[in-house]
């Protein structure tokens, strides 16, 4: 997870599996309810939770790798951003601590055109660990893509309602539409500051969600190559429309399964 820092001792993250990558800022919250804390805490909260807190995880037995980037509320103050620089460290890191799934739910700030080189050169990097990269498609309701969202590895994602419709503030383009998901990202209700919970929108909150889908199918198929769960999980086909399909879970894990 590249994110913020996370609340380890909040009860809801009571014998999680969390360990910090070097390279970044301390991945341990000191200030709770900072936005930098609640940010990283709320997406930690809907990939690794007890399954028995009010807010449950998708994935509370796996391994969290806690990368922090940003430690301050930097940009629009919806979804917290990052330099190319920082991301690709954070890639390299978790990567070389053994992650086989990234979780990236920030905005990319000061695109400065060597530091984006960095930054797809961390992202082929994981292509060739077949390390896959899953990336919040932001929420700014523009048409188009950033060094992030638009590499052919990273699986963009964008938000949707509770009634199965695209979140209108869901950034979109060729990139998202054609390569991307949708995921549940309005009113989601997961780990906040000071040991209590928390209810945010957005595509911060989509993102966990289908980097906790591909994480319980590799679990599941531990010998699945990184290609086969990307295609299960997207749904990947000819797609010619800027709007990605909404994540289908139990479809992902018949097609894993064979079909049964």
């Amino acid at each position: 997870m590249i994110d913020g820092p996370v609340m380890g001792v909040h009860p809801g993250l009571r014998g999680a599996w969390i360990k910090e990558t070097p390279g970044g800022h301390t991945a341990r919250c000191v200030r709770p309810e900072h936005p930098a804390c609640v940010h990283g805490t709320f997406v930690a909260g809907i990939l690794a939770a007890r399954r028995t807190t009010a807010a449950p995880a998708i994935c509370p037995d796996c391994t969290l790798c806690v990368h922090a980037v940003f430690t301050d509320d930097v940009g629009d103050g919806r979804t917290p951003a990052a330099t190319p620089a920082h991301l690709a460290t954070g890639i390299l890191a978790c990567t070389a601590a053994g992650a086989r799934v990234i979780n990236i739910s920030a905005a990319l700030y000061q695109p400065i055109p060597e530091h984006e080189r960095r930054l797809v050169d961390a992202l082929d990097h994981a292509a060739r660990r077949e390390v896959i990269v899953v990336v919040a498609a932001g929420n700014d309701q523009s048409i188009g893509s950033t060094a992030l969202t638009g590499h052919p590895w990273v699986i963009p994602v964008a938000a949707y309602d509770q009634v199965g419709r695209l979140m209108g503030r869901s950034n979109l383009g060729r990139s998202i539409g054609h390569r991307g998901i949708g995921g549940p990202g309005d009113r989601v209700t997961s780990l906040g500051p000071e040991g209590g919970l928390l209810v945010q929108s957005g595509t911060s909150v989509a993102a966990p969600f289908v980097t906790g889908t591909i994480a319980l199918l590799w679990s599941l198929f531990p010998d699945a190559s990184a290609t086969d769960v990307r295609l299960a999980v997207t749904a990947s086909g000819p797609r010619r429309t800027l709007v990605p399909p909404l994540l289908d879970a139990a479809a992902a894990f018949q097609v894993m399964n064979g079909g049964r």
